[in-house]
């Protein structure tokens, strides 16, 4: 199937009127030339008004992107985070950091006080979700959501392009999304209980 081929039309250039010679003395005249206002039309330019209010959306999303730190590790923290709002979320993976709060695993993980049977402290991965959840705040503010209705409804990672180290193995490597929405009380938020 051949494109078509995009082809410029030569338009015949309209030719200006040559201006007659004045002769010296009318150029130099203190007197400004005086235009007819008749023949020009000036029409005021309107500018796109700003508008006060944002659009509203429904949804904010950030993405990480090539975080070099363990899927499953962000699998659990996902999991950990979901259902919570933004702010609540952020305070309680400072509390890991300070290992006052553990992130419930699954498997034969030693058993940690509090809530859960078992639990890890995953510090590197949490050094990556605590800036993207700042970042999605900041997304759900300015497409209009209400921070204290807004929670995590979504949170995924998947395995990223993994390059390889020296001897064949290869890096860690995961991108992750987060979205979050404006619910309701009585909306069902995807949280395990």
């Amino acid at each position: 199937m051949e494109r078509p081929i995009n082809v410029k039309q030569n338009k015949p250039k309209e030719e200006k009127p040559k201006a007659s010679a004045k002769p010296s003395s009318e150029t130099k005249s203190d007197k400004p030339v005086q235009q007819k206002a008749e023949n020009l039309e000036v029409s005021p330019i309107e500018k796109p008004k700003a508008s006060a209010k944002p659009s509203k959306k429904e949804e904010a999303i950030v993405n990480g992107l090539n975080l070099s730190t363990s899927k499953k590790h962000c699998m659990y923290i996902g999991d950990f985070i979901k259902g919570k709002s933004i702010d609540i979320a952020i305070a309680e993976l400072s509390e890991v950091l300070k290992f006052k709060r553990a992130i419930p695993f699954r498997g034969e993980i030693p058993h940690r006080h509090g809530d859960m049977m078992s639990g890890r402290y995953p510090i590197k991965a949490i050094k990556f979700f605590i800036p993207m959840l700042k970042g999605l705040r900041g997304n759900s503010l300015a497409n209009g959501l209400d921070l204290e209705k807004t929670k995590i409804s979504f949170a995924s990672p998947s395995w990223a392009s993994r390059p390889r180290r020296r001897g064949g193995e290869r890096f860690k490597r995961v991108n992750v999304v987060l979205k979050a929405m404006e619910m309701k009380d009585n909306q069902n938020t995807g949280e395990k209980k």
